[in-house]
């Protein structure tokens, strides 16, 4: 019966989200237009089981680039709602739509002329009438069995902000690089180093000429301990790579007369590569992929820019 009752439970929820597919249109537009217009932050506020949904959704907008804090109705309405000003957008949160508590902020958020969008269950509700713009988010039932609950409701509301902020994130042009700045702790701070933050920079990275003997080549391969070293031209172009593993097909082809050879006679042409501005994640699997441990980092000149190691990048993941 446990098990009936939670596929129910899906069932019901996720056809309140696919039941607001058809509602996203000129009223969303507009909202969207608010948002992008926004030039100090969207104040989200909500009451009860909305006011949790409503920090979501600030939390969301906040790390996709859209400045944003939660308002708690009953704490604004003794002195909070001076963290509101006329530059704001306010997002009011509440299923009936005739939540005292955000009734009561509307005619603040008004005189500040800070624009009102609503996301209720009641488009004829006195939030709904009072919004700037309106955002249907109304269920056909409410996933618990006694009907109580805000279960399907406030999956509806958090799905309608969610959509919000992605499409916002979108009109802003946000981007990957944007997002790695608000997010530099953690999982997905680490998920999003680029190869720039683990390489090893030049000049601190091997390097030889093509005309280099082996000798040396075998010198400067020791004293940087990465296992390679890269071969450049005189402008600092990588023309090529001598790994360890280069090393030992070379000695097991030549002997001991490697070392009268030149690094141009043993390098590997056209090695992988990688740019400096990739995901470190990109880097990693290319190395894998590939069997390597060491990856020349390039310019788009062609120009060396550093080296990153296996294990410098097996640090950097989660």
């Amino acid at each position: 019966m446990s098990n009936e009752t939670a596929l129910r439970v899906l069932e019901i929820e996720s056809r309140a989200i696919l039941d607001l597919a058809p509602r996203i249109g000129a009223d969303f537009e507009r909202a969207l237009d608010a948002l992008l217009a926004c030039e100090g932050r969207v104040v989200v506020t909500g009451m009860g089981k909305s006011g949790l949904i409503g920090q979501k959704i600030s939390a969301t907008l906040a790390s996709t680039g859209t400045p944003s804090l939660y308002l708690h109705p009953a704490e604004a309405i003794h002195g909070d709602l001076g963290r509101v000003v006329r530059r704001d957008v306010a997002i009011a949160i509440s299923y009936s739509g005739d939540t005292q508590e955000l009734l009561a902020l509307v005619p603040s958020v008004k005189r500040l002329g800070a624009p009102l969008i609503a996301l209720t269950g009641n488009p004829r509700s006195a939030l709904a009438a009072a919004a700037d713009v309106h955002l249907d988010v109304s269920i056909s039932r409410e996933a618990c069995p006694l009907g109580l609950a805000p279960t399907a409701s406030t999956t509806a509301a958090l799905a309608m902000g969610d959509a919000l902020a992605m499409a916002l994130l979108e009109r802003r042009g946000f981007t990957v690089d944007d997002f790695a700045v608000l997010h530099p702790g953690g999982r997905l701070g680490q998920r999003l180093l680029r190869v720039e933050d683990r390489m090893h920079a030049v000049p601190n990275v091997p390097k030889v000429s093509a005309g280099t003997p082996m000798k040396d080549v075998l010198f400067e391969m020791t004293r940087h301990r990465l296992g390679m070293t890269t071969v450049v031209d005189g402008e600092g172009r990588l023309v090529g790579m001598i790994s360890d593993g280069d090393l030992r097909r070379q000695m097991e082809r030549h002997g001991y007369t490697l070392l009268d050879r030149a690094a141009a006679e043993c390098m590997t042409e056209r090695p992988a590569t990688i740019d400096r501005r990739q995901l470190a994640a990109a880097a990693l699997a290319l190395m894998e992929e590939r069997k390597i441990t060491s990856l020349p980092v390039v310019e788009g000149d062609g120009r060396l820019a550093g080296v990153v190691h296996l294990h410098d990048l097996w640090e950097s993941q989660p």
